[in-house]
């Protein structure tokens, strides 16, 4: 049975991305920090983390470093909204959404999704990572 870490901070995407993709073959972990994340590797391994970029304490960046390095047959995938700015909180100055993935790849990230994403988009990375 594949096992899948979702790590994201925001309950309605941790919520949404648990549910697209568990199935009788796949089970699915979630958890809303970097360091939650790491603590339930480390108490059972997992095949696959898909990873949000902007999270409280450790970003997505660092923990993908450390997955990487402790972890090095785990495929990651990380994806981030670019910390999706209200239009009235446009921050014209503010990281792009491109400038965190690059980033997230550069540490060791398989794939990279800009958010929002479709559910075809999520299904097509994860076979491209694995295939990889």
């Amino acid at each position: 049975m594949q096992r899948i870490l979702v790590i994201d901070d925001e309950p309605f995407v941790l919520d949404a991305l648990t549910r697209v993709l568990a199935s009788t073959d796949v089970t699915v972990i979630g958890a809303p920090t970097a360091d939650a994340g790491l603590a339930a590797i480390r108490e059972s391994p997992v095949d696959l983390v898909i990873i949000d970029v902007i999270l409280p304490g450790m970003d997505g960046v660092a923990a993908i470093k450390i997955i990487r390095r402790d972890y090095p047959g785990v495929r990651i995938i990380a994806m981030s909204g670019g910390g999706n700015f209200g239009i009235n909180a446009y921050m014209p100055d503010a990281i792009s959404t491109t400038a965190y993935l690059a980033a997230c790849r550069a540490a060791g990230a398989d794939g990279t999704l800009a958010k929002p994403f479709e559910t075809a988009d999520l299904r097509s990375m994860i076979e491209h990572v694995q295939a990889a």
